[in-house]
């Protein structure tokens, strides 16, 4: 008799992929830089003031993982981190960018501008299973370390608070109303199962497709009606077939969101929706266009209308890796006690998409991660949200914002370190039209 509950799934493969990652990070080398940063006293002043606030800013990321608020309903949360920041003296707008919880605050001053990105949005029904408490309490320190040194050094420097990167979108938003068009160059951090100075993150689109067929009973006249949940099925097929000549680097995952109203009636509308994910902006567009293939071929098989609707949210770009700003992230947290590892050490395909990659592609971007759970811990898990409220959390807390404060001052003070960044930025083909690019 077949079990009314589903077989687990093995474990094998997670077991053994474990083990080979623990071997090739104990193996592995940090990543390092070539450039020297800021002098050792302004280092000392940047670390001190952020050590100094270390309390503040664990309870802020302990306060926002006890409020979990869903992307573009964060108005507790940051209220909570205008709140700390207005307690050190910095003028803070909530509102920019025509988004009601985003925020920035900036420090006076010309020359090269740099922000610190926070982000504060939780998942509905797990919390903060992927840990934005910690991105937002780091992103504040980070902040509030650079900025007693940026206008000493020359520049600038801005905490921009990005509601809803979970699905949302929001850092495109803000980047279509202008909010990061005098920044020069972004830093923040993402908590994870390690410390990793590059991981790749995928670009991601959502692809709605709605089939209209011709309703007719089901019995007594079938050959009258044209049935759009075949159109549907015959689509999720189509996709199951592509997905054996995808490159490993690509992912196309799906649902049925309607499929008809009773069994009697041919059903007249059915609908899926899919996601998209590749790693290179072109593969993105080349997984697009077959998936459009395959929609209009289902509904050429079965005689009904398609109707294809593109990324209800905005869709993400892949990241854009720029190692000579990662490097000096990485500097930092190895005099934290961690080891930041470079790219190919943890398996490429442990990974998900963000926002920030659409940023990664206007201007150089870092988006490193920092060790807060067990490696065999999720993201988007309960067990991952109790993590980010841990101790272990706690700690990341105040490691990462010591990590973008310093980062963020080598960014402004090291010339030599800057040119490098841009350089390879534009080696990398330079500033992207993201809204072009999609359409």
């Amino acid at each position: 008799m077949t079990p009314s509950h589903p077989v687990p799934p093995s474990d094998e493969f997670l077991r053994s992929l474990t083990e080979a990652t623990a071997e090739a990070v104990a193996a592995a080398e940090p990543l390092g830089s070539d450039h020297a940063g800021v002098d050792e006293q302004t280092r000392e002043q940047v670390e001190t003031t952020v050590r100094d606030r270390a309390a503040e800013l664990v309870e802020l990321s302990q306060d926002l993982h006890a409020h979990p608020e869903e992307g573009f309903a964060e108005h507790r949360s940051v209220a909570a981190l205008a709140e700390l920041l207005r307690g050190h003296g910095h003028q803070v707008t909530i509102g920019v960018g025509g988004l009601d919880t985003a925020l920035s605050t900036s420090t006076p001053g010309d020359g090269p501008h740099i922000a610190v990105l926070a982000e504060y949005d939780a998942l509905p029904g797990i919390g903060h299973g992927c840990g934005h408490n910690i991105i937002c309490a780091t992103a504040a320190g980070g902040f509030l370390g650079a900025a007693t040194v940026a206008e000493r050094l020359g520049g600038r420097v801005s905490l921009i608070g990005t509601p809803a990167e979970e699905g949302g979108g929001g850092k495109e938003t803000l980047a279509r109303a202008g909010v990061f068009d005098d920044v020069d160059a972004v830093v923040m951090l993402h908590p994870f199962s390690h410390d990793i100075a590059l991981h790749p993150f995928l670009g991601r689109r959502q692809l709605e497709m709605v089939f209209h067929g011709v309703a007719a009973h089901a019995s007594a006249q079938p050959f009258m009606g044209r049935n759009a949940l075949d159109a549907a099925v015959t689509a999720y097929q189509g996709v199951a077939a592509l997905r054996q000549h995808l490159p490993d680097t690509d992912r196309v995952h799906g649902v049925f969101t309607d499929g008809g109203s009773r069994p009697n009636v041919v059903p007249d509308r059915a609908a899926l929706l899919f996601y998209l994910r590749s790693a290179d902006p072109a593969t993105l567009k080349v997984l697009a266009e077959r998936m459009t293939e395959i929609a209009h071929g289902a509904a050429r098989l079965t005689g009904c209308g398609v109707e294809l609707h593109w990324d209800a949210q905005p869709a993400y770009l892949p990241i854009r890796f720029n190692t000579a700003l990662a490097g000096r992230w990485s500097v930092h947290q190895q005099a934290c006690g961690r080891k930041p590892l470079p790219p190919g050490v943890i398996p490429a395909f442990l990974t998900g998409s963000t926002d920030l990659g659409n940023l990664s592609y206007r201007l150089p971007a870092i988006h490193p991660m920092i060790a807060v759970s067990e490696p065999t811990v999720a993201l988007h898990t309960t067990d991952f949200a109790a993590a980010a409220g841990s101790p272990s959390g706690d700690r990341a807390v105040v490691d990462g914002a010591v990590g973008l404060a310093l980062t963020a001052a080598d960014y402004l003070g090291d010339a030599e370190l800057r040119a490098a960044v841009h350089a390879e930025f534009d080696a990398a083909g330079g500033a992207l039209d993201v809204p072009a690019f999609f359409d």
